[in-house]
Parts: structure tokens; C-alpha cells; sequence
């Protein structure tokens, strides 16, 4: 069996105060990787990277807005500037806590623009920043955190699943674009994951996912972390321009 080829890598990862975010940066550090967790709530991502610390690993806290094309450059100027550059991104930051759930005849024009900011936009200008460490450093690995309300189309929540649905989109020009210099990019598309923003967003989130799927019982983020460290790592060394669906069966059923 190959290895995963992860130890001493350099892997950022956005969003990473809390939920999804902090359990790949977590589970990365576990795998013997050096990561940055990031997020705009800075002194979250600290603690992310002191937990981290604490526990055996690598990690480095630090702020960014991912709608800032000028915070984007400065964290990738820190990846260099303390881990000598970066093979791995994961795209987590997102806005998810908060959105309310509305027709989508009723979604305020705002929030439709501040979800795609963050979303959207946020991923291309955090990838446009990095890739530029990856091909100095002759390869590396984009891995992506869209949803799979993309597939199911999830009612009142069409600013989000719109937004995820291109990340996906955005991922395959990615990937097409971004091979010849040996860099993949690949998505995880997570189903209903229970974490601190779910708890606050879904009435009985406990029981929500447990009938829904082929796997009788809910998702927590450590559930998310393996499918996301196989996509950055050499086990999935040829695999580029994927969705990997993350939801206990349920896009089945």
C-alpha cells in the first residue's frame, strides 16, 4: 500500500476555527502534515493551531478574508514565509452559520452577494494566491469543500447550493487548467454534517441525517477528514477534477 506521502507537507486550511475546518487542519497535523489554519475569526484559528500543538503537531494560526484579494496574497506570503511554501489547500471557508432558510424569491440581494463573495469568489482568489508556492514547489493538491445540497437541490437554500454547485464547476476548470504544472484539484462534497453551525441551523439536527441516507446515523466532521486527506495525498496521486460525495448514502436512496 502506498503511503500517504502527507508527513512534512505544507497544507493550508481556510475556515479552520471551528467545525469542518478545524477538523481537517486537525486531521492533516495528525497525518504528520505542517498546516496553517486560517480563518477571518483569527483568534479561532489560533486556538485551532494551539489545540494542534498541543496535541503533537505542526500548526500555525492566522487571519484571512478570502474576499480580500490582498489578504489572500498575505497569507500566501506566511505560507512561504513560515512553512517555505505550500502543497496543499483546502477551500473550506464558507458562509453556512446564519443564512436563513428562504424561498428564493424572497433572498435578500445582499445576502445573495456577500454567500457568493465568500463562496465563490473566495475560493478562486485564495487558489489564485497559492498556486503560484505549488508550482515552485513542482506539484500539489487543491482539495475543495462544496456540498452535496448540489445534487439534491435542497429547497429555501438556493444561495448556498448555487454557490456550491460552482465551486464544483470552478474545480474542473481548475483541474484542467492546473495539470500541466502537476497540481490536482479535487472536491468534497460533504452531506448533512452535524457541527456548531448545523446545531444552530436545523430543528432536531441530532436525528436529522439518521433516516435519510443508507448509513443509519448522523455525520460529525471527523467523518468529512478522511475522504479530504485521501484527495490531497499520493494514494490519489492521478485523481484530478473530482467530486467525492461524503453523505452515508443518502444521494442513493
Amino acid at each position: 500500500m502506498p503511503e500517504l506521502g502527507l508527513k512534512k507537507k505544507r497544507v493550508l486550511v481556510t475556515g479552520a476555527a471551528g467545525g469542518l475546518g478545524r477538523a481537517f487542519a486537525e486531521g492533516f497535523a495528525e497525518a504528520g502534515a505542517r498546516v496553517i489554519a486560517a480563518d477571518l475569526n483569527e483568534d479561532g484559528a489560533r486556538e485551532t493551531a494551539q489545540a494542534i500543538t498541543a496535541a503533537g503537531g505542526q500548526a500555525h494560526g492566522a487571519k484571512v478574508d478570502v474576499t480580500n484579494a490582498q489578504s489572500c496574497a498575505e497569507l500566501a506570503a506566511f505560507a512561504q514565509d513560515t512553512l517555505g511554501g505550500l502543497d496543499v489547500l483546502v477551500n473550506n471557508a464558507a458562509i453556512y452559520a446564519g443564512l436563513e432558510r428562504k424561498n428564493f424569491n424572497e433572498i435578500d440581494e445582499t445576502v445573495w452577494d456577500k454567500v457568493m463573495a465568500v463562496n465563490v469568489k473566495g475560493v478562486w482568489q485564495m487558489t489564485r494566491a497559492v498556486t503560484p508556492l505549488m508550482k515552485n514547489a513542482g506539484s500539489g493538491a487543491i482539495v475543495n469543500v462544496a456540498s452535496a445540497t448540489v445534487f439534491s437541490g435542497s429547497p429555501q437554500w438556493m444561495h448556498y447550493v448555487a454557490s456550491k454547485g460552482a465551486v464544483i464547476a470552478m474545480t474542473r476548470s481548475l483541474a484542467r487548467e492546473l495539470g500541466d504544472d502537476n497540481i490536482r484539484a479535487n472536491v468534497i462534497a460533504p452531506g448533512f454534517t452535524l457541527t456548531e453551525a448545523s446545531l444552530d441551523l436545523i430543528e432536531d439536527a441530532e436525528n436529522y441525517g439518521v433516516t435519510r441516507g443508507a448509513l443509519k446515523r448522523s455525520a460529525d466532521a471527523k467523518d468529512m477528514v478522511g475522504s479530504a486527506i485521501y484527495l490531497a495525498s499520493d494514494l490519489a496521486g492521478f485523481v484530478t477534477g473530482q467530486t467525492l460525495i461524503v453523505d452515508g448514502g443518502r444521494q442513493f436512496i
